[in-house]
């Protein structure tokens, strides 16, 4: 089962307090791993999660930083060494649209502002705990890219459509790369998941509709949908799936 393998590991979840991010954390919780919770600026969920673990007997930690800063980054990473004594698992969730422009009206602030926040962050923050990951046999890495990542997003996404993508063939890299060393890389890539501040945002009600009644499942995903399938890539710690993204998104494909 699951949750008899993540018992007692060490999990990182990036912007763990927030939408896809905290249905994650609670999951790793549920699950019995010790959990460090990185949030960008209100602390006040994160607070709450490591609350939760610790009346579980799990040791818990809310880390906060930049993590599209170097600095930022190595601070995090040597927080949770302090705090866990390791890391088994890093899921790289952190990650915006931060906003819709066409080509014509991307400037060069922009654009790099949202590489940063999808990309920059995700590499900073791998390479910082990566001894972490490697002191241990069967560490595992899971990456959050976006149905945008694949078929190119709406209107006005295509930064971040491009950002996502960067993802599933950073994953492929990474997974090639830290193979030899015993740790797994994955990826996860969700359509349209309600429920988080993301969509709340960015995606008007008549746009979510349209796409539901074109989905096979008629329904849209929720946080939990992908919190599911981040701890099934996690815990095959004995596994042989390693650079494969898992697409979570009603059946996109099938239409």
């Amino acid at each position: 089962m699951i949750s008899e393998k993540l018992k007692g590991k060490r999990v990182l979840v990036t912007a763990g307090a927030q939408g896809i991010g905290e249905a994650i954390t609670r999951r790793f919780i549920e699950a019995g791993a010790h959990v460090a919770v990185h949030y960008f600026s209100s602390d006040t969920v994160a607070r709450s999660l490591v609350e939760l673990a610790e009346s579980k007997g799990l040791k818990a930690v809310a880390v906060q930083g930049d993590l599209s800063k170097r600095e930022d980054a190595k601070r995090v990473a040597s927080e949770v060494r302090s705090a866990l004594g390791g890391l088994d698992v890093l899921v790289n969730n952190a990650g915006s649209l931060i906003g819709r422009r066409d080509l014509s009206d991307i400037e060069d602030a922009f654009w790099k502002s949202v590489w940063d926040v999808n990309v920059t962050s995700n590499f900073l923050i791998t390479q910082a705990v990566l001894d972490l990951l490697v002191e241990n046999e069967g560490s595992s890495i899971v990456n959050l890219s976006s149905l945008a990542g694949r078929k190119g997003g709406h209107a006005g996404s295509i930064v971040y459509s491009a950002a996502k993508g960067g993802i599933l063939t950073w994953t492929r890299s990474l997974a090639t790369e830290l193979g030899p060393k015993g740790v797994r890389v994955n990826a996860v890539a969700p359509g349209l998941i309600l429920g988080t501040s993301f969509h709340n945002t960015h995606t008007t009600q008549e746009s979510a509709d349209a796409t539901v009644r074109s989905l096979p499942l008629e329904r849209a995903g929720n946080p939990d949908d992908v919190a599911r399938a981040v701890l099934f890539l996690a815990s095959e710690y004995d596994g042989f799936i390693s650079g494969a993204t898992l697409d979570i998104n009603g059946g996109v494909y099938g239409c």
